[in-house]
């Protein structure tokens, strides 16, 4: 049975966690509105994108006319993926979910006998991958240092993929990251980005027909090296605000955790302090006894 003094220092220790998981989840939560409407407001842009670049597409004649980012190379014999996790772990789940989906997809691709390439965005992903992966990945980006994520850092990671693919690195590209749904919902999303996915026209969809000026194949040129930065950007801004719920949620559950451990403890301290009262007592009245 432990003594009262390491009782009393495991409670100081307990409250003093407490202390700090308490100040991290009011961090997180102020942290947390801003990066939500930076996420929300990213969406309407990204969505925006892949409309402009069905229409464009639609219009596209031959296809294999189409520039590579759209038509692919012809071959999905190298897969690219491209993991976005955070820079910082005490996030729950946040960042092992992440990685779990691009490991689960990267095993997937082995056993067809794919060749497999990890491009990772943020140092905590790339720990996780490591373990199992660490001679498939080619480089490992981080943005520690940054306070707000941007479109400068998108097009950072953007610009690496892009150059990748035109020297033939890969066939196919695919994005992962977590969607932001709520302080208590993140969704671990998988976005195929190289070839683009042109969304299918649903049935009874009518889809208003334009007229381009240059063609369509010239301003898809322009446009697809542009969204894949756009898309990247979404998943950051998406993974900013997963991170800070999940941060929140998790160091909430840890400040509850902390304060049951405190109460177990403080009456396992007053019990054993009570009995060696107790046990002072009747060592006292049987002194008295016996004289």
């Amino acid at each position: 049975m432990p003594s009262l003094k390491d009782l009393r220092n495991r409670i100081a220790s307990v409250k003093a966690t407490q202390k700090i998981t308490k100040a991290m989840q009011m961090v997180a939560a102020a942290k947390l509105r801003r990066a939500q409407m930076a996420a929300e407001a990213a969406r309407p842009y990204a969505e925006r994108m892949d409309a402009v670049l069905a229409n464009l597409a639609g219009g596209v004649s031959d296809i294999r006319q189409a520039p590579r980012l759209l038509a692919g190379t012809g071959s999905d014999q190298v897969h690219l993926l491209v993991v976005c996790t955070a820079e910082r772990g005490l996030c729950g789940a946040f960042n092992s979910s992440i990685a779990r989906l691009a490991r689960d997809k990267a095993n997937s691709l082995l056993a067809q006998g794919k060749t497999v390439k990890i491009l990772c965005v943020g140092k905590k992903g790339a720990d996780v991958l490591k373990r199992q992966f660490e001679r498939l990945i080619i480089e490992v980006i981080e943005f520690r240092s940054v306070r707000q994520i941007g479109f400068e850092q998108a097009e950072q990671v953007g610009e690496k993929v892009l150059e990748l693919y035109e020297q033939g690195g890969f066939d196919v590209a695919t994005l992962f990251y977590s969607k932001f749904r709520s302080v208590i919902a993140q969704i671990p999303t998988a976005q195929q980005i190289i070839p683009a996915e042109v969304p299918v026209a649903k049935p009874g969809e009518i889809r208003i027909s334009y007229d381009y000026e240059p063609d369509e194949g010239a301003i898809l040129a322009d446009l697809l090296p542009r969204n894949v930065s756009v898309q990247i950007l979404r998943a950051l801004l998406e993974n900013g605000a997963s991170e800070q719920g999940a941060r929140m949620s998790a160091m909430d559950n840890a400040t509850r955790n902390a304060g049951e451990m405190i109460k177990k403890q403080t009456i396992t301290y007053n019990r054993t302090r009570q009995a060696m009262i107790t046990k002072e007592l009747i060592e006292i009245i049987s002194g008295a006894e016996a004289l």
